[in-house]
């Protein structure tokens, strides 16, 4: 038993491997469940080794493949995009034209109206203003707005990657669209052949037209182009509309800090414009400044003197009188060439000296006696002896009102429609010397009484012409018939409708002040009736004539010459000694003055051989004035505007001789029966017939002075003399009259009185 104990051999994990296959059974370190402490220790360490060798390694394969996966996705993404954005190009290129038809569109015809002495009166046309090439503007002006809105306009191809990221990359940053992209010439494309529409088709659209236009134009003509087409606010298209809307001046003479402004209207025309928000513009043409001295455009000098004197802006857009002229230039243009298919220039008639001072003699007396006198309106128009208006005020300034009322008003003329009474009356027989009885008369239930209730008694007609003395004007009206008058004045000149009943004899029918004022022209040349017109003639921009007035000398001869010389025999009486003496200056001269009811309206036409001029002041609403008559301001203004319009011309007489009959032998004349409804027949010798070019233009010698009877215990003054013209005058007598037997002897009447106040 002890020798078993002994020999008990114990199991071992140790010895050779032979010896452990001997034995038959065998455990090795890695059947143990739990290792020894000395052999897991090493183990541990071994295998920390080997997983920061490992963990290294896999980190770096791991970050490169990242990176190379990244790359790989964006390179795959790219071409998807690019094939995405080749399909929507392709797609709306396919709705466009074909580019073998792609045209530059016709700028909007300008039509520029340029005055007598070469001056530009007014632009018309959607455009506002006439083209005008980059050499010839101001150098200023591409170079702000190269500055401010595409710097690298001579260096993209139509469109600037650059530009469009930094723009991308500003509107990210600041969360708010802020910015465009866009280029001069993606602008250009958008304004020549696109609506402002904000779609991905527009966008396409515009880029292709931006890449046509680079390959078929210079850079200069694409700038040329943009600036004469983009809008700069306030109805201005183009820099030259625009630097006449805000500065009064041409595109050509634009100084550095204009140039700023027009410049920075183009982000947001409406809002910036200077009309609107002067300190915007300015604030905005600061930041223009900025970016030309950025850009080297302009120096440090340049800078800060156009920061010291900033733009001065027009104080009003459209404010002088000429523009009354080129509304109506631009009502007559149609009929003389049709429809404007390019830009053209008008030859006016219009001498805009005169229209300077028309506009400033109407304007003058409404400042300084508009308050008390109740006076808000004028015009003024003034004809040359061959129908061409030389100057047109349609009121008191057009800025505030449109409304042309030379050319278009009606209103009553008052006794300045009598010259076309006396002148029916001359043409029945009467002379300047035939007498009429002043004094109140009745007809029907009118009463034509006299300014003031003043009568003189016997007169010549001279007298009274130059007096307005209102009975007298109503008597030859009786005589000669309404019809007559009403002739007469058709054939001189008035267009209007005019009611033929004996109140027209003191002006109770409605006309314009250009009509009036050009039915007093044949006195003025001698008894020729020109074409009254505005336009000299017409030509395209490239010289050609379109239209031509072939100037006068057609004029047709509508009154003989010794009822010419009558005439303005008895309207220098106005001038020299009756209701217009306000108006007398070195020229002969004539005219009549008249004032409607209540000085509603008040008047003076008046002539000289080289002017016709006549002058309207009243209210638009109808209101009375205050006692204005027309030898107050109508004739103050006439002769202001006279005396500076003949300034250095040579005096020249007025046509027509007449030679008066000596007073004693004077026998009043006997006035017709009151059935006599027809006008008196009108000499056939040269009524109707053309005058020679030459004849028309050429006056004879003037009458001599007239020995008129005046009463100088009953002189009137000079400004109130004129009947209001209303038909309604009461009968009452203010101041003792002469008896006498009015218009001489009456023959027995054939007709009621209700004929001769239709008409007979």
């Amino acid at each position: 038993m002890a020798n078993r104990r002994d020999n008990r051999i114990e199991p071992s994990f140790e010895g050779s491997p032979r010896a452990r296959s001997q034995a038959g059974l065998s455990v090795s370190e890695e059947d143990r469940v739990v290792p020894s402490n000395r052999k897991a220790s090493a183990k541990r360490k071994s295998s920390k080794a080997k997983s920061s060798r490992g963990g290294r390694g896999r980190s770096r394969r791991g970050l490169f493949g990242v990176l190379g996966r990244m790359f790989y996705w964006c390179f795959v993404l790219a071409i998807w995009g690019g094939i995405a954005v080749a399909g929507v190009v392709v797609y709306y290129g396919a709705k466009m034209p074909a580019a073998t038809t792609w045209s530059i569109p016709d700028r909007a015809p300008n039509i520029k109206i340029v005055s007598a002495d070469g001056q530009l009166l007014a632009n018309r046309g959607m455009s506002g203003g006439e083209a005008v090439g980059l050499h010839e503007m101001s150098p200023y002006i591409p170079a702000a707005v190269i500055a401010i809105e595409d710097r690298r306009f001579y260096s993209h191809f139509g469109i600037d990657p650059i530009g469009l990221s930094r723009a991308m990359v500003t509107n990210l940053v600041g969360r708010h669209f802020s910015q465009g992209g866009s280029t001069l010439t993606q602008q250009l494309a958008k304004n020549l052949f696109l609506k402002p529409d904000r779609t991905l088709e527009r966008k396409v659209q515009e880029v292709l037209l931006s890449l046509w236009l680079e390959h078929k134009h210079t850079k200069d003509q694409i700038l040329e182009m943009y600036l004469n087409r983009v809008y700069f606010g306030s109805g201005a298209y183009g820099v030259e509309a625009a630097s006449r809307r805000y500065f009064g001046k041409s595109a050509r003479d634009v100084t550095l800090s204009e140039a700023a402004l027009l410049a920075g209207l183009l982000k947001a025309p409406s809002r910036l414009s200077p009309a609107r928000d002067p300190k915007a513009a300015e604030e905005r043409s600061q930041l223009v400044l900025a970016a030309m001295r950025e850009e080297g455009k302009i120096s440090e000098k340049e800078l800060k003197t156009a920061l010291s004197a900033p733009a001065t802006r027009s104080p009003s857009y459209w404010t002088g009188s000429e523009n009354y002229v080129a509304d109506t230039i631009m009502e007559e243009l149609p009929d003389l060439i049709g429809d404007v298919r390019g830009d053209i220039v008008i030859d006016s008639t219009v001498d805009l000296t005169l229209q300077k001072l028309a506009e400033q003699s109407i304007r003058k007396l409404i400042d300084d006696s508009g308050k008390k006198l109740n006076v808000t309106q004028g015009a003024l128009v003034s004809i040359d002896d061959s129908g061409a208006v030389r100057a047109m005020v349609g009121g008191y300034d057009y800025s505030t009102s449109q409304f042309d009322r030379a050319s278009e008003a009606r209103r009553q003329p008052g006794s300045a429609f009598k010259p076309f009474v006396y002148m029916a009356a001359l043409e029945a027989g009467r002379t300047p010397d035939s007498i009429r009885n002043d004094a109140p008369i009745k007809i029907g239930n009118w009463t034509p009484d006299n300014y003031g209730g003043k009568y003189f008694g016997k007169v010549t007609l001279a007298t009274a012409l130059a007096k307005s003395l209102n009975s007298v004007a109503a008597q030859l009206a009786m005589e000669v018939g309404p019809n007559a008058v009403v002739e007469a004045a058709h054939r001189m000149g008035i267009q209007s409708e005019l009611q033929a009943n004996t109140s027209i004899a003191l002006g109770t029918s409605e006309v314009t002040p250009l009509e009036l004022t050009s039915a007093y022209v044949p006195f003025a040349n001698g008894g020729y009736k020109p074409d009254i017109h505005f336009i000299r003639r017409v030509t395209s921009a490239d010289g050609k004539v379109l239209y031509d007035s072939g100037g006068s000398g057609s004029a047709p001869r509508v009154i003989k010459p010794e009822i010419v010389g009558m005439m303005n025999s008895m309207m220098t009486g106005t001038v020299e000694v009756g209701t217009a003496k306000k108006a007398a200056f070195a020229w002969p001269s004539a005219g009549k003055t008249g004032t409607s009811q209540n000085s509603r309206d008040a008047w003076f036409v008046g002539y000289t051989a080289n002017l016709t001029t006549g002058v309207w002041f009243g209210n638009d609403d109808g209101t009375a004035m205050k006692k204005v008559t027309g030898g107050a301001l109508p004739a103050q203004a006439w002769h202001e505007f006279m005396v500076a319009a003949h300034e250095g011309v040579p005096v020249r007489p007025l046509p027509g001789t007449w030679k008066s009959t000596p007073a004693d032998t004077i026998v009043p004349d006997e006035i017709p029966s009151a059935n006599n409804n027809q006008p008196p027949p009108v000499p056939s010798q040269s009524v109707g017939q053309q005058a020679p070019a030459t004849q028309a233009a050429t006056p004879v010698a003037a009458a001599p002075a007239l020995a008129r009877p005046v009463r100088p215990a009953q002189t009137v003054d000079a400004d109130g003399l004129d009947m209001p013209a209303d038909g309604g005058a009461t009968a009452s007598i203010k101041h003792p009259v002469p008896p006498g037997n009015v218009g001489g002897p009456l023959k027995k009447k054939q007709t009621s009185i209700l004929d001769i106040l239709g008409g007979g």
